[in-house]
């Protein structure tokens, strides 16, 4: 059986997280990119953050942590959770664009600036907003 692991980490924007250009970039460059390395995840951004949640197994998650120690499209990269699964959450998608909704935001702000208060259900509202989007 072949391990899987779940990781959730929130970052500092470099660039504007409300440019729909800037979010096609980094969704077309993360759904290739996870496509070949058989990642799934979520990205949500909001107001300068990102929350990010990416499933897969745990070599090419070491992989992708030090890719994204040098992307320059964000910074202060903290990562939140890193856990065993069983099964993907994420499954349907390579990298969906999870769509924060007005009564997301402050659960969303929240955990960026106090990630251990529930990293699960951090995981829960980017599932959520990726069914939305």
């Amino acid at each position: 059986m072949i391990k899987l692991e779940r990781l959730l980490y929130a970052s500092t924007a470099t660039g504007r997280t409300d440019s729909l250009m800037n979010m096609a970039s980094i969704l077309a460059e993360s759904d290739r990119n996870n496509a070949r390395d058989g990642l799934t995840g979520a990205l949500a951004a909001h107001e300068g953050q990102y929350l990010q949640v990416v499933e897969g197994q745990p070599e090419v998650l070491d992989g992708l942590l030090r890719r994204l120690e040098s992307d320059p499209r964000h910074k202060d990269i903290r990562l939140i959770d890193r856990a065993s699964i069983t099964q993907r959450r994420f499954q349907a998608w390579t990298m969906a664009n999870a769509r924060i909704t007005p009564p997301m935001a402050g659960l969303l702000e929240r955990l960026v600036h106090n990630p251990q208060l529930d990293p699960n259900g951090a995981v829960d509202m980017l599932f959520e907003a990726s069914q939305a989007a």
